[in-house]
């Protein structure tokens, strides 16, 4: 229906699911869809409830990247729109924990959205391919976030060749964390957010930036950065209350919001 959202936001305690829903159209990035993954990112980020995001789609295919049936894919977003660009740097800036279920294949810049989530988990009969080449283009935008995840002998391979490869071997290269069989996905991400919930979320916060942030730095920058962070978590009353639990051999507070 053309009046059908693209992008689903549920919230359920304290975890967000938005879901790829344009299946007919294989997920791929149209406009709409870009803008509307975007805004509910935004919303779920901004939602005090919220500890965990969790990505995933409908159909068999989580995202096919550009939408290579407009006129032009390459069509910029409508006037106050957000870019594909906006939702990497949400993704990679935002302060909460974003779990990739990813249930379908993953062409283009779908590999680029799998490849921007914190921790992605993959149906295992699904495939994944930098298929840019083959149409005689270039994964350019979405090699920012999927570049610091590759050796560079499996990016030459996988950018060269445009080959599809299975869902174990982009676990194997470091796309994504692990590929699992399909009736296992959903367990295995409920698994995943119950061990994420269990942590502080300031402190998973401050992990989450130590992990995108420290690796660009210079050494000096980062030791000072880091030192200075660490003091501060230290000194938060989310760190006293956890030191008293562990001290206590009771549940921090958080396990109780």
């Amino acid at each position: 229906m053309a009046d059908a959202d693209p992008v689903r936001l549920d919230v359920e305690g304290p975890v967000a699911t938005i879901t790829l829903d344009a299946p007919e159209r294989k997920n791929s990035l149209a406009p709409e869809l870009v803008d509307r993954l975007a805004q509910h990112l935004e919303t779920a980020f901004a939602d005090d409830t919220v500890r965990v995001l969790v990505l995933t789609n409908t159909g068999n295919t989580f995202c096919a990247g550009a939408d290579l049936k407009a006129a032009d894919p390459q069509a910029g977003p409508a006037p106050g729109g957000r870019t594909f660009t906006d939702v990497f740097e949400l993704l990679l800036d935002g302060p909460k924990p974003v779990v990739g279920r990813i249930a379908g294949h993953c062409t283009g810049g779908g590999v680029g959205l799998a490849a921007a989530c914190d921790l992605s988990l993959m149906a295992d009969d699904s495939i994944v391919g930098f298929t840019e080449v083959r149409i005689g283009v270039a994964p350019a935008v979405i090699s920012v976030v999927c570049l610091p995840k590759l050796r560079t002998a499996d990016a030459m391979e996988l950018f060269l060749t445009g080959e599809r490869i299975p869902a174990d071997r982009a676990a194997e290269v470091g796309l994504l964390n692990r590929a699992v069989p399909r009736d296992e996905l959903d367990a295995a991400v409920d698994e995943l957010v119950g061990k994420l919930l269990r942590g502080g979320p300031n402190a998973v916060a401050a992990s989450k930036s130590l992990v995108r942030r420290v690796p660009g730095l210079a050494r000096d920058e980062a030791f000072a950065w880091t030192g200075e962070l660490s003091a501060s978590l230290f000194r938060s009353e989310e760190a006293q209350a956890g030191i008293a639990a562990f001290r206590d051999r009771s549940d921090p507070p958080w396990l109780d919001a």
